[in-house]
């Protein structure tokens, strides 16, 4: 099945979020919603100019995608939708609350925009670095974009901070994991006080001592996340002036990581034989 065509259990779980049309809006009746994910899912996974979507696929022009795309984004459907799917996959005991790992990946800014910058790992060109908080098995909980020269220590309360409310079990919903790794890179007394104050225990390797016995096995999963990540083109180089239209594809690519944990968490309760 092609990456780009949604998925009728994705799309039972998009279509309540999307915000209806004015029942008289003014022009020509509107390309279908679902036509528009996949226009949007194909720049996604193929990172092609808006103005290069064939039409002859059916999704409309690549301005009528970005337009719902923006207009989507506002709603905070993406956001919602990763959400419900964090929530459905606690339901199912597939998330690793035992500790949380944090990282942070560069990427080039070809356009420049909001949160870029000279990027220290790359000549000083204008990049952008996104920032990640992964479960134990590397379910994305939160990621956010920053200019490349940000300092991934001052972004680790802030990534804790973002982990969503989850639901799926009984009691309030869960926010925080029992510990936070990290590399040196994290290595800070202000962090692991600020990690402490939430009741999370930091568990990050000290600058001039020896790494912490076993911690890489247990970091992979977030450089396994980020490969996810990326293997979405559009995320491996911005392109995006506006800030809040690349954290829309973020966001989306995090739901869809999710959706195919929580298919195979399901495929594997099924009986076989049937």
């Amino acid at each position: 099945m092609r990456p780009w065509i949604v998925d009728d259990d994705l799309w039972e779980l998009i279509e309540p979020l999307l915000p209806p049309w004015p029942e008289r809006s003014p022009g020509p009746k509107p390309v279908d919603d679902r036509l528009c994910l996949q226009g949007i899912l194909y720049v996604l996974h193929q990172d092609i100019a808006w103005q290069l979507l064939p039409l002859k696929l059916g999704f409309g022009s690549g301005q009528t995608c970005w337009r719902r795309l923006d207009r989507w984004q506002q709603a905070g459907v993406f956001v919602r939708l990763h959400r419900i799917l964090l929530a459905e996959l606690n339901a199912a005991g597939e998330l690793d609350w035992s500790r949380a790992c944090v990282d942070g990946s560069h990427i080039r800014a070809k356009k420049g925009g909001a949160a870029t910058g000279p990027s220290p790992v790359d000549r000083r060109k204008t990049g952008s670095k996104h920032h990640l908080i992964c479960d134990g098995k590397g379910t994305p909980l939160h990621v956010h974009t920053t200019a490349a020269n940000v300092n991934d220590i001052t972004q680790t309360p802030v990534l804790v901070d973002g982990i969503p409310p989850v639901a799926g079990r009984p009691g309030r919903p869960r926010r925080r994991p029992y510990s936070v790794l990290g590399d040196k890179a994290y290595d800070s007394k202000a962090i692991r006080r600020e990690l402490r104050r939430r009741r999370v225990l930091p568990v990050i390797s000290r600058k001039g001592s020896p790494n912490i016995k076993g911690l890489g096995k247990l970091r992979y999963v977030v450089e396994q996340t980020f490969a996810l990540l990326h293997q979405f083109k559009r995320l491996a180089v911005r392109w995006e002036r506006r800030l809040e239209l690349h954290d829309a594809f973020l966001a989306l690519a995090c739901s869809l990581i999710c959706f195919r944990r929580l298919k195979k968490a399901g495929s594997k309760d099924r009986p076989t034989g049937l």
